[in-house]
């Protein structure tokens, strides 16, 4: 027998409904109260069973929805708050974790594993107490059962908790181990009194990754059988994903754990464990369905595949469902009115996976399909055969151009460009800049908004940017920064702007997905061969850089995050797919210095995230993610300076990768992790101008000049002042005008001091 299960779902809303009450809760709009908020959250939840209910999904998760991020929610329910927040209570302490508040920084965010997601980093010490709450936790699944719902109770595992926490003191997170699966024991023992059978799935996809692999391994059998003692008649299932888990799987199969979930799209050499699995008591979770991209499934192939695994195993019951959480993808296609109809035919959200995956479970229990059904299924092998034909995807031109290549790099080294770059754009010592993007208002988003709805002219539009730009510069003129930027109030997302410019991508209308908190992204879908058949920046910047005489910095989105922050065809290997883009980039460069444009920047913001879990498949990354971006930056001549943008990145496995990109300056985020990250490029002796972010621009909260100060001068610890730039640590779109004008006040008054000091 063959059921399924779906390892989390979206829960922003479909319509973003969820953002919308929090965003309204923080501003303290009228109507926009606490009880608005759970009212929603109330609204969602049911819905989202009800589409699990609908596809017949025989696990359907519970606690899997958060108001801001399950990380997060682990951290309340164990009692590991931050003692700068121990004053607070309810709401107001969760969301002061997330987004600090007047007198403490927010906790540390940083990608979820190599996704897009963002989580917050459990702060611990040997100090730390654990202390269970485990009311939103039970009054999940009792709101579930209320609504028909017998749900599998999703809980991040204490394992991958404590991997991926950070410690204030220095100490092993993991001497915090006993307290915290104590906590968990108990959290089990109330877990078994909801029901005659509780199926509990904990997250542990740090075994899906090399990071202290085999210390981790060895605490798999103390931890787990201890909890499934506990358990009573809760049945646990060890869930991984993103890559194989070869090793845990040897592990877990020593304990008593009913079930182990594997993910068969992003991690093929689980195939390897089935063997183990054929021949243990556990019963498996198999990941089938990507899910973390939109394309329709091979219907016919995925049976064939839930068949070949049901023979590895003996035939023994087991469960199929996606890769991993649903959070990844759109929610559904319903709303998607104005796509080519040939590039929706091929999408599959994750309304649609409940339907693959329901079609696919029955297709391989020799269950017949009804009408409905049996309609999906059509139209499912028509797409598949449209997709592998279409002349929408495939241009020559671009192959050939790919193939003949034979320029990839800059010729001149990082020491000879420098000094022409420094005598002639004379910026000085700890020059300030920011990293491109200033609020995004509503009235912006409206002038854009009303522009693609033909409600005002080119004219109109044009007025409109053009006056955000001249306010732009007046103020950083006004405030002293050495390098401008231009706002970019005429782009939506870092993105979708150049992709809306670029052949062989499309775009949805709500095709959103959760970055952070209330943060949603709406990644553009990259489905064939691309190029750029036009300047997409030059005549804005050109613009920019008549209203002042200092330097306008040009900005583009890199190859490399531009093929990470897309769903992207899986029919061509991403390396080739990469190198499209990077000539995209390229193009663009030499358009922009010849209109006079003397230092661009090319955001690198995802090139971290793209790295694989695992080092066996790091250096193809790696290979192909440094010559796209070599490749993307060729063009520029020598007087003209390259900077690139990370963001959240751990540096110390790949400064060396980052020093081969060959960047001139390299902006980074580091306000909320102090200047462990900068350390790291002292260490190497990295040649190249860095820009570490003095502030945090993820919160509200505006920094005193006393406090980048401070910043500063802990920098200057680390690196010369030569070598420094001082910027925000990321772009300033999602922050507000009274925020962000006192915080690059103080930042420009701070560096003055330290400057005259």
């Amino acid at each position: 027998m063959i059921k399924s299960y779906v390892t989390g779902f979206p829960r922003i809303g479909e319509k973003r409904e969820l953002k919308r009450a929090l965003e309204g809760l923080w501003a303290g709009k009228e109507g926009f109260s606490e009880e608005n908020l759970l009212s929603v959250a109330k609204t969602l939840k049911n819905r989202h069973w009800q589409y699990q209910k609908d596809a017949e999904i025989s696990a359907i998760s519970v606690n899997d929805f958060s108001f801001y991020d399950l990380m997060l929610d682990s951290i309340v329910a164990f009692g590991a708050v931050p003692p700068r927040f121990a004053n607070l209570s309810g709401r107001e302490q969760y969301f002061a974790c997330a987004r600090g508040n007047k007198t403490g920084v927010a906790m540390e965010m940083t990608k979820w594993f190599n996704t897009n997601y963002h989580y917050i980093v459990p702060e611990l010490s040997a100090e730390t107490t654990f202390k269970l709450d485990a009311s939103k936790i039970l009054a999940e699944y009792e709101e579930a059962k209320a609504a028909g719902v017998k749900g599998k109770v999703n809980l991040i595992g204490p394992i991958t908790f404590l991997a991926l926490s950070k410690t204030t003191d220095g100490s092993c997170p993991f001497k915090n181990l006993n307290a915290l699966v104590a906590e968990y024991k108990k959290l089990l023992e109330l877990l078994s009194t909801l029901d005659d059978e509780v199926l509990v799935q904990f997250d542990e996809p740090i075994f899906a990754t090399d990071k202290n692999e085999e210390n981790l391994l060895s605490v798999i059998g103390k931890v787990y059988n201890e909890l499934v003692e506990a358990a009573g008649n809760v049945k646990v299932v060890f869930m991984t994903y993103f890559e194989h888990a070869l090793k845990a799987v040897a592990e877990v199969a020593k304990t008593k754990i009913y079930g182990i979930g594997l993910d068969f799209i992003h991690g093929k050499r689980n195939f390897e464990a089935l063997e183990t699995i054929k021949n243990s008591h556990l019963t498996l979770f198999a990941g089938v369905i990507d899910g973390r991209n939109i394309w329709k499934s091979n219907i016919d192939e995925k049976v064939n595949l839930v068949r070949e695994i049901s023979e590895k195993i003996g035939g023994k019951d087991f469960y199929v469902g996606p890769s991993c959480s649903l959070l990844h993808v759109p929610y559904a296609l319903k709303y998607e009115e104005k796509l080519n109809s040939e590039v929706k035919s091929w999408l599959s959200f994750a309304v649609e996976k409940l339907d693959e995956i329901k079609i696919i479970t029955k297709l391989a229990n020799g269950v017949a399909l009804n009408a409905v059904e049996s309609k999906i299924y059509e139209e499912n092998k028509a797409a598949v055969k449209t997709r592998a034909t279409s002349n929408l995807i495939h241009s020559s031109s671009v192959q050939n151009r790919v193939k003949n290549l034979v320029k990839f790099e800059r010729e001149d080294k990082f020491e000879d460009r420098i000094k022409i770059q420094r005598e002639s754009l004379n910026y000085g010592i700890l020059p300030t800049t920011t990293i491109g993007s200033f609020p995004q208002t509503v009235e912006l988003r409206v002038l854009r908004q009303n522009f693609k709805k033909g409600e005002i002219d080119a004219a109109a539009y044009e007025a409109g940017i053009k006056k955000y730009i001249d306010d732009c510069v007046k103020f950083q003129e006004d405030i002293g920064l050495d390098v401008l930027v231009h706002g970019e109030p005429e782009r939506n997302d870092m993105v979708e702007y150049f992709g809306e410019q670029i052949e062989g991508y499309a775009f949805s209308e709500n095709g959103w997905v959760q970055s952070y908190g209330s943060r949603c992204v709406k990644p553009p879908l990259l489905f064939g061969d691309v190029s750029r058949p036009k300047a997409m920046t030059v005549e804005w910047m050109k613009y920019a850089q008549s209203r002042t005489n200092r330097i306008m910095k040009g900005m583009l989105t890199g190859p490399v995050t531009m093929l990470n922050w897309s769903f992207v065809r899986d029919d061509l290997p991403r390396s080739e797919v990469a190198k499209q883009l990077a000539l995209c980039i390229f193009d663009e460069i030499a358009d922009l210095q010849n209109a006079g444009i003397r230092i661009i920047q090319v955001d690198e913001a995802a090139f971290k995230e793209g790295y694989p879990l695992r080092a066996e498949n790091i250096p193809a990354y790696e290979k192909f993610a440094v010559d796209c971006f070599k490749l993307s930056v060729s063009s520029a001549e020598p007087k003209t300076q390259i900077h690139t943008h990370m963001c959240y990145s751990e540096f110390n496995d790949i400064i060396k990768t980052i020093e081969a990109m060959d960047a001139d300056v390299i902006s980074i985020e580091t306000a909320r992790s102090g200047n462990e990250l900068l350390k790291i490029f002292k260490s190497v002796g990295y040649k190249q101008e860095v820009g570490p972010g003095v502030y945090d621009i993820h919160s509200p909260r505006v920094p005193s000049t006393d406090e980048i100060v401070r910043q500063i001068r802990a920098l200057l610890e680390v690196l010369p002042k030569e070598q420094l730039w001082i910027n925000p640590d990321c772009g300033l779109k999602t922050r507000k005008w009274e925020e962000v004008e006192p915080s690059l006040k103080n930042m420009v008054e701070a560096v003055k001091i330290v400057r005259n000091s």
